[in-house]
């Protein structure tokens, strides 16, 4: 059983993100990167199913070279190698899962597991993406994951705006983790030694023929507006005038 993660760095969700004075993105300065963290937890889902039914964990990346940095504690973790898509541009969700669909052809793993968004711009859209351009069954949102004995199917159980559901498919395919799917694993003092010898194979974007042409451009990011402090009301009647007549709720 080979599953292929992908790992996406983004801004440590404890760092102070601000706006550059222009709009053109973020201050970067000072800002701590780790994996995204649904992708963390992909990783570690991987791993599960590993020692379950044995394989091979491989991780996939795209970035700069100093993505880098993130993959070696994917592969601290456990995961056994890692691929790194060399590019130095901003790549819209599109170009990500024509890049991707690149890899899983290259790799032809059984399970594709990403987490199911990125923190840094919650787009939500490369896995559905991948699995359209592979003509691949997929599951998204996944709370849970049981791979059948035979390893040739496996039953995800999604998470729903009305609740559970429960989906089948054959494999190949590809599940997007949610938040509830695990835990992930610290990596422990031996992986983080092992990990400085497993190998990370570094390739060019422009050997995969893939034209990486943003569809999508960013034309300002602003900071959110700052909250206006509450007010007490003396009396419930009061409340609920001002919730009628202020906050326009009621």
């Amino acid at each position: 059983m080979k599953t292929l993660v992908t790992v996406k760095r983004v801004p440590d969700p404890e760092t102070t993100i601000r706006v550059k004075p222009d709009g053109s993105g973020i201050v970067t300065d000072n800002v701590k990167y780790v994996i995204n963290p649904f992708d963390e937890i992909a990783i570690e889902e991987a791993l599960r199913i590993k020692e379950k039914s044995s394989g091979e964990v491989v991780l996939a990346s795209i970035g700069s070279k100093i993505v880098s940095e993130q993959l070696r504690t994917g592969l601290a973790m456990g995961a056994d190698r890692a691929i790194l898509i060399v590019c130095e541009q901003e790549l819209d969700s599109l170009a990500v899962a024509k890049i991707l669909a690149k890899i899983v052809e290259k790799e032809n793993p059984d399970i594709v597991l990403m987490g199911k968004q990125a923190i840094d711009d919650d787009a939500n859209q490369a896995g559905q993406m991948l699995a359209a351009l592979l003509s691949w069954p997929q599951a998204t949102f996944a709370s849970k994951v049981e791979l059948a004995t035979d390893q040739k199917s496996v039953q995800v159980i999604r998470e729903i705006d009305g609740g559970l559901e429960t989906v089948r498919f054959l494999l190949p395919g590809i599940i997007t983790a949610d938040l509830r799917l695990n835990e992930p694993r610290y990596a422990s003092l031996p992986g983080i030694m092992k990990a400085r010898k497993k190998e990370i194979k570094e390739i060019p974007v422009t050997e995969l023929g893939v034209d990486v042409t943003p569809r999508l451009r960013i034309k300002k990011m602003e900071p959110p507006a700052k909250k206006e402090a509450g007010k007490k009301v003396e009396t419930v009647q009061a409340l609920i005038e001002a919730l009628h007549t202020e906050a326009k709720v009621i």
